[in-house]
């Protein structure tokens, strides 16, 4: 037999209602999957270069673009979180992807510390970039589990019986 697992609802029917009146959720479904392609493009030059030692101005474009994208998602997202839930960050709902969001946004700006800086040859700044990147595909993996626990969540508040 299996066990069923009772969790606490993402949202209440006010979070609800805030999130989907907020303009702030309208940026962050478009600057998400924005940022993932920005994120693959860039991952696609990094790579390259690793392999030929060619196109280092284009991976390093890429990064930075990939992390102008990672800060501007990341002050849109603390908005919205202070909208929704009354705290700019670390609400409980969203506690461990903004825990694991900080470890993304450190790991880019060591990478703008070192590029800037001067303390990190080519290759390790591209290698600091794709670490960077692996753990953003966690984080954007769990922001999609997020999405989807989300959905399941309304479906089934729509299916009970009021």
């Amino acid at each position: 037999m299996g066990r069923k697992t009772i969790r606490k609802p993402l949202y209440t029917p006010e979070q609800r209602r805030i999130r989907d009146a907020s303009r702030w959720t309208l940026v962050q479904g478009i600057l998400a999957p924005l940022q993932m392609v920005i994120c693959i493009v860039s991952a696609i030059l990094v790579v390259r270069f690793l392999m030929t030692g060619e196109g280092y101005i284009a991976a390093t474009a890429s990064i930075l673009l990939k992390t102008f994208a990672l800060y501007a998602i990341m002050v849109t997202g603390a908005i919205w979180e202070k909208e929704v839930f009354g705290q700019y960050l670390l609400a409980e709902a969203f506690f461990w992807e903004d825990v694991v969001s900080f470890a993304v946004i450190a790991l880019h700006t060591l990478y703008l510390a070192a590029l800037f800086g001067g303390f990190m040859t080519a290759d390790q700044l591209m290698i600091l970039a794709l670490i960077a990147y692996a753990i953003y595909a966690v984080n954007a993996l769990q922001f999609v589990w997020k999405l989807r626990l989300a959905r399941q969540s309304a479906v089934r508040e729509s299916e009970s019986p009021a």
